[in-house]
């Protein structure tokens, strides 16, 4: 049965002993990441005989064609342990494969080439790498996990910058920090002591997620989506942004154009010469109509009503 889930599984954990505290947070481990990984409980006579067990019960995760046992005191809390050791030390990254490895805390060193070019630069690029992974295992497993991407296009999109391919890049998922190389990689050694500079921290970590780096994403990332826009459909870019930018434009000439005080005042002027010219003719026919002898009474001329109307409006 173990042989059958050894081919089976790349990855799988064994909880190897009886009843136990430790058995306890084993299963609620298990039951809290079942929908990532495989989990099993054997007897000690179960496993292979090159595993070696300094104590008793202990939890196991076989992968990569070999083994390792959970320690408490390095390893902290099983559950962190196991969502770490859940993958393989080695593998072809992709996005979504990179959103998962920012739960497990560890720092993801990628070899990022071009998987059509042939040349020898990029084939030996990801054998450096495939190296470190298998070679350094008990140094770096812990703090590291190693593979290669092809091409740069994701990777742009975290840096907000063009990487050159072929190289190598350090990713912190879980921040959105990065590593640049500070050396030439030219064999294991130099990789090596790329590695153990950043462990050191004399390479210095670039991008975040400060204030200023989500701002800088923001506008890396609506230029990036303006430009894939117009590169996949010009006509529909000119669309999408020239009609609305024409009718804003539009709108601030109209507004600019407009005089506020120009139609009242012309308003105003008309009537007040409509009244001028009413009061005139009302004049007139007073002066037309007053008596030719003192003792004879005039009536009083009414004002046309018309005339009335006009100066109440």
């Amino acid at each position: 049965m173990f042989e059958h889930m050894q081919k089976r599984h790349r990855v799988f954990f064994v909880y190897i002993g009886g009843e136990s505290p430790l058995k306890e947070k084993y299963i609620d481990a298990a039951s809290e990441l079942i929908v990532y990984t495989y989990f099993f409980s054997a007897s000690e006579e179960v496993v292979p005989e090159y595993v070696t067990l300094k104590e008793m019960p202990a939890v196991l995760v076989f992968k990569d064609e070999t083994y390792f046992v959970y320690d408490e005191y390095e390893d902290g809390d099983l559950s962190s342990w196991i969502n770490r050791e859940r993958f393989q030390n080695y593998l072809a990254m992709d996005g979504f494969l990179l959103y998962e490895l920012g739960d497990t805390g560890k720092l993801v060193a990628i070899a990022v080439i071009d998987e059509k070019n042939t040349s020898v630069e990029h084939t030996r690029l990801k054998s450096i790498i495939q190296e470190v992974a298998r070679d350094y295992r008990d140094l770096f497993h812990r703090d590291f996990q190693f593979g290669h991407m092809d091409g740069n296009d994701y990777i742009n999109t975290l840096l907000m910058d063009e990487l050159t391919v072929p190289t190598v890049v350090v990713l912190n998922t879980s921040n959105q920090q990065y590593f640049l190389l500070d050396r030439q990689i030219k064999n294991v050694e130099d990789m090596v002591q790329f590695i153990n500079n950043i462990l050191d921290g004399i390479v210095e970590a670039q991008g975040g997620d400060s204030i200023w780096q989500r701002l800088k994403r923001i506008v890396f990332d609506a230029k990036s989506t303006i430009v894939s826009i117009f590169k996949s459909s010009p006509l529909m870019g000119c669309f999408l942004f020239g009609l609305p930018l024409g009718v804003i434009s539009i709108m601030c000439y109209g507004i600019y154009t407009a005089d506020p005080d120009g139609g009242y005042i012309e308003e105003r002027y008309e009537v007040s010469k409509s009244e001028n010219e009413n009061q005139e003719h009302i004049e007139e026919s007073k002066e037309q109509q007053e008596p030719s002898s003192g003792g004879s009474v005039v009536p009083t001329v009414q004002e046309p009503k018309d005339v009335l109307e006009k100066k109440k409006d």
